[in-house]
């Protein structure tokens, strides 16, 4: 694994540690393509549609990844009010109009619930990423931006769970690279490399699976859409809209083999997929490595994340 980004792709934070939430903004260089795809049962997003192989426009002109559930939204303002001052957007006769989907993560439950990404957030977060696209490849990880409150193995309530995080990971391919961003607050388990609990749910002594849990007839705490995965795949590749949809769904697959059960109806799985359209990369080979690195990105948010008041981080249970 890498941890190079795509030139011209910027990744920025606004984390607040005393409401436990924040955002995430990734910039998108001109011209760029970018698709979605919405998996799981209970999403939380703003101009999804723009991303399906159907809408007109190719791209867009930022991602935001948003703590605060659907009151998080109001963030991406602020990325419109910061990419509006500085004439990024979608030529009109009327004017610039900039183009920002946006996907939350619910939590609420971590730490004061009245504590939301705002617009001021959306536009501080912008401010970082902009500066991380100029000033080269350190990436933030673990307990910052849409990753602050997140937790996953949500089966037993926060007797059990274990804290999420944002993560990262990239492979190369070629001339160009392949990389993915993730949120990691899913309903269900993380799982390491060899198929075992990285973060399950939490007995006291050790982790025990979701699904062996469910299969025993534990009733699962009423956590009703309370749980999501956001992905953000970054690739050079050069790719028609539709092909990056394709992408995009690869990185569902990526999703489904780190995080089980995955795209369940209590989460608000959203994979997204960026192509800066610099470098001539097999289109199969960049969704194959897509999945590869969104699984990756995923057990890197837990493995990276600090624990929180309440919720341990995999670390802590060590």
């Amino acid at each position: 694994m890498t941890s190079a980004l795509p030139e011209g792709i910027g990744i920025g934070h606004a984390t607040d540690h005393v409401g436990w939430t924040g955002c995430t903004v990734v910039l998108c260089p001109e011209d760029s393509v970018a698709a979605c795809e919405v998996r799981g049962g209970g999403p939380g997003t703003r101009e999804s549609d723009l991303l399906t192989p159907a809408a007109a426009t190719p791209g867009v002109n930022a991602i935001l990844l948003t703590g605060g559930s659907a009151y998080g939204l109001a963030a991406a303002d602020g990325v419109v009010a910061y990419l509006e001052e500085r004439g990024i957007g979608f030529r009109t006769r009327s004017g610039i109009v900039p183009l920002v989907p946006a996907a939350v993560v619910y939590d609420l439950a971590l730490g004061d619930a009245s504590a939301r990404p705002g617009a001021e957030h959306g536009y501080a977060a912008a401010t970082s990423a902009a500066g991380s696209a100029t000033a080269g490849c350190v990436i933030q990880r673990g307990t910052v931006g849409a990753g602050t409150g997140c937790t996953v193995a949500k089966l037993l309530g926060p007797e059990g769970w274990t804290k999420g995080g944002l993560g990262f990971a990239a492979r190369t391919l070629g001339q160009g690279v392949v990389a993915a961003l993730a949120v990691v607050n899913a309903f269900g388990d993380v799982l390491a490399e060899n198929g075992a609990p990285l973060a399950g749910v939490w007995n006291g002594s050790g982790y025990r699976r979701t699904v062996d849990l469910l299969a025993e007839g534990v009733p699962p705490l009423r956590p009703w859409r309370e749980s999501t995965t956001l992905v953000c795949v970054l690739t050079d590749a050069r790719l028609t809209k539709t092909q990056a949809w394709v992408v995009s769904r690869a990185a569902s697959a990526g999703v489904a083999r780190a995080v089980d059960p995955s795209g369940t109806t209590v989460d608000g799985d959203v994979t997204y997929c960026i192509a800066t359209c610099r470098v001539d990369l097999d289109p199969l080979a960049v969704a194959a490595l897509a999945a590869d690195a969104t699984a990756a990105a995923i057990r890197d948010g837990v493995r990276s994340a600090a624990g929180a008041p309440g919720c341990p981080s995999v670390s802590d249970r060590r």
